[in-house]
C-alpha cells in the first residue's frame, strides 16, 4: 500500500511512459530527500533562481537557466521573454500585447495538443502564434514569408505529437532565425539530450523536469543570457501564476545532478521489453515485437497487435480491461486505432512488467471462458 492508496485511490501501474496525466515520473529517493529537505527550510527565492540558473547552464551547456514549474509555463515565460524582455511595464501588461512585437511564427504541424493546446501556451504569454504551411507539409518559403515587422520569434517543437514527415527542420529553422535576426525557442519538453539543441544554435531550449530527467513535477528553460535574465524577469507578471516552489527547485537540479551522471538504462529496459514479449508469445490474437520510439530517442517499447477476430476484443476493450483493474494498468495507446497497444518500460516500476504479463493473460483466458 502506498500514499494514494492511504486517500482511497487505487494503484497505478504506469507503462505509458512519462505522461502527465499519470503524475510524469516516480523520483529516486535521493531526489524524495532533496523535496523534503528543501521545503522544511527557507532561502531567498531570488538567490535560489539565479543560482538554479547557473546549474542548469552547467547541466546544458547554456549560458544561463530559469526554472519553471513545468515545460508548459516555460513555454509562456520564453514567449513573454521575447515580447517583453525585462521592461517592467510591458511585463506587467502581459498576456496583453497589442502594438509590441509578439508574432510567433510555428510550423502547422507543430501546433500540437498535450491536453492543452500548444497555442494556448504561447497565448498566455502574449504571443500570437502564426501557422505557417500545411499539416503535412512546410516549405522553407512559408517560414521566410510569415515574416514580418510584428514578428517576435520563431518556434520549434521536438515531440513525439508533432507531425513527423513534410516539416522544415530545426537546423532550417535555426537558419531562417539567424538570417533574419530573430530568437528561435525549442519545446524539447520530453528530450533526452540537454545539449543537442543549445549546441545548434537555439535561443531558448525548454524542458520538462519530470519527463526524461526524472525529477518532481517542474521544468527549465536554458539559452542566451540575456533571455534567460529576461525569463525570470516575467516572474514579475505572469510567471507569478506559474511559480515554481523552493522545493521543487531543490528536487529538480538533484535530478539533473543524477541524470549527468547516469548510466545507460536503455539495455536493461530492452531486456525487460524483451522478457514480457517471451512471456505473451503464444497469446492468441496478440502479435508482440520490440520497437524504438517513433521521435527517434533511444526508447525501446513492446508493441502489441491485437487481431481482434481472433482475440475477440479489440484493442481499446484491452485498454479498458487493463485500466478498470486494481492495480490499474495504463499501456501508451496513441495507435489504438491502428489496433495497436505499447508497453514503455522506462516509468515501470521494479517487477511490474510481471503483472502486466499476468493481467494480459487474465483477460485473455476470462474471454475464453464459456459464457454460463
Amino acid at each position: 500500500m502506498g500514499i494514494y492508496q492511504d486517500f482511497g485511490l487505487k494503484q497505478i501501474i504506469n507503462a505509458s511512459g512519462k505522461m502527465t496525466a499519470l503524475g510524469a515520473s516516480a523520483v529516486h529517493r535521493d531526489i524524495a530527500k532533496a523535496l523534503s529537505e528543501g521545503s522544511m527550510d527557507y532561502v531567498d527565492m531570488e538567490e535560489l533562481m539565479v543560482a538554479a540558473g547557473k546549474r542548469i547552464a552547467t547541466a546544458t551547456c547554456a549560458e544561463d537557466g530559469c526554472p519553471t514549474s513545468g515545460a508548459a509555463a516555460g513555454i509562456s515565460i520564453s514567449v513573454a521573454a521575447v515580447i517583453a524582455g525585462t521592461n517592467l511595464t510591458r511585463i506587467e501588461g502581459l498576456p496583453f500585447s497589442d502594438g509590441l512585437r509578439n508574432e510567433i511564427v510555428i510550423q502547422k504541424g507543430h501546433l500540437v495538443h498535450f491536453n492543452a493546446p500548444i497555442t494556448q501556451m504561447i497565448a498566455l504569454g502574449g504571443g500570437k502564434a502564426v501557422e505557417v504551411g500545411q499539416v503535412n507539409h512546410v516549405e522553407k518559403s512559408h517560414i521566410v514569408e510569415s515574416i514580418t515587422e510584428q514578428t517576435a520569434a520563431l518556434f520549434y517543437v521536438k515531440s513525439h505529437h508533432t507531425v513527423q514527415k513534410g516539416m522544415q527542420s530545426l537546423e532550417t529553422m535555426i537558419a531562417v532565425a539567424r538570417e533574419h535576426q530573430l530568437p528561435i525557442i525549442v519545446d524539447a519538453a520530453a528530450e533526452e539530450d540537454l545539449h543537442q539543441y543549445i549546441a545548434m544554435g537555439a535561443d531558448l531550449v525548454i524542458y520538462s523536469g519530470g519527463k526524461a530527467i526524472g525529477g518532481p513535477t517542474s521544468g527549465f528553460i536554458c539559452g542566451r543570457a540575456p533571455l534567460i535574465e529576461a525569463c525570470r524577469a516575467q516572474y514579475q507578471g505572469i510567471g507569478r501564476a506559474m511559480k515554481v516552489g523552493k522545493e521543487a527547485i531543490a528536487g529538480l537540479l538533484t535530478a539533473l545532478q543524477r541524470y549527468e551522471n547516469k548510466e545507460d538504462s536503455s539495455k536493461e529496459q530492452r531486456e525487460r521489453m524483451h522478457w514480457l514479449l517471451e512471456q505473451l508469445k503464444g497469446v492468441r490474437g496478440m502479435e508482440g515485437r520490440m520497437v524504438k520510439d517513433e521521435a527517434g530517442r533511444e526508447i525501446y517499447r513492446a508493441q502489441l497487435k491485437i487481431d481482434p477476430q481472433v482475440l475477440g476484443m479489440d484493442a481499446y476493450e484491452l485498454i479498458r480491461q487493463l485500466e478498470s483493474g486494481n492495480p490499474a494498468i495504463f499501456s501508451r495507446n496513441h495507435d489504438a486505432n491502428l489496433g495497436i497497444i505499447h508497453i514503455d518500460p522506462r516509468p515501470l516500476l521494479q517487477g511490474q512488467e510481471e503483472l502486466i504479463v499476468k493481467r494480459i493473460r487474465e483477460i485473455v483466458e476470462e474471454k475464453d471462458e464459456p459464457a454460463i
